[in-house]
């Protein structure tokens, strides 16, 4: 999706290079970044248009005669008109719910050293899990990740002792929830919708509850209470230490 007209926006400064054909090779760096999100087919728009479901699609903007993706498109379900947008920030966020990520970074600060910390995201995954009591419905969102810590802050021979890295394996923890909360509070405040599929699993894990809430679900949702549980491992660090 795109802001103003489409035809403006896949204008290219290079002569030559077909505008389809460059995004695609955005989406083709998926494994870098936590900032763009899966391609929408046009089977799943469709399926999701006949459902009523909220959902996103990739934001695509013109910068200075070169087409970039920034950001994501809230889609409502029941109007299915344009609801609001994530800038790329969140859109890290939507990433670590939806737990599809293949790459990209989280920088946080550890205190004790002053240092910034990079963590490079090797694999993520989700699970969403709803809870029923009574009438009251709630979620528990996991998330898991492995990855290495970047090399370029390292200044010290002992600073891959355990405690350290377990203190750096919190810190990115501490981010990644940071990131999660913020958009799930935009999501459920500004825009009262389900874009990531909270209610997919309410369906499939408690299908007659879901019947009662379906019709009218991004208006339940919004109330929903929402857990986090945020578990990252370091497998693997930078080649600078000398240890390594």
């Amino acid at each position: 999706i795109s802001k103003g007209r489409a035809s403006k926006t896949l204008e290219l400064k290079e002569t030559g290079e077909i505008p389809s054909f460059r995004l695609f090779g955005i989406v083709d760096n998926q494994y870098r970044t936590t900032r763009i999100l899966s391609p929408m087919s046009l089977a799943k728009l469709e399926g999701k248009m006949q459902s009523g479901s909220s959902f996103l699609l990739q934001n695509v903007v013109a910068a200075n005669g070169e087409v970039k993706f920034a950001g994501a498109a809230v889609i409502k379900g029941k109007t299915k008109k344009l609801g609001g947008f994530f800038n790329e920030i969140e859109v890290e966020g939507l990433t670590w719910i939806i737990g599809k990520g293949k790459g990209g970074v989280v920088k946080s600060f550890d205190k004790q050293t002053g240092q910034l910390l990079i963590y490079e995201v090797e694999s993520m995954k989700s699970r969403i899990t709803p809870h029923i009591n009574g009438k009251n419905i709630s979620f528990n969102v996991k998330i898991e990740s492995e990855g290495r810590l970047s090399e370029n802050w390292i200044t010290s021979g002992n600073a891959f002792e355990n405690k350290f890295l377990k203190r750096v394996e919190k810190n990115t923890e501490k981010e990644i929830k940071r990131l999660v909360k913020n958009v799930v509070e935009k999501m459920q405040e500004e825009y009262e919708a389900d874009v990531v599929g909270f209610g997919n699993r309410l369906k499939m894990e408690n299908p007659k509850v879901w019947e009662k809430v379906k019709k009218n679900w991004d208006q339940t949702f919004s109330k929903v209470p929402i857990t986090y549980n945020i578990e990252v491992t370091i497998k693997d660090y930078g080649a600078s230490d000398s240890n390594k």
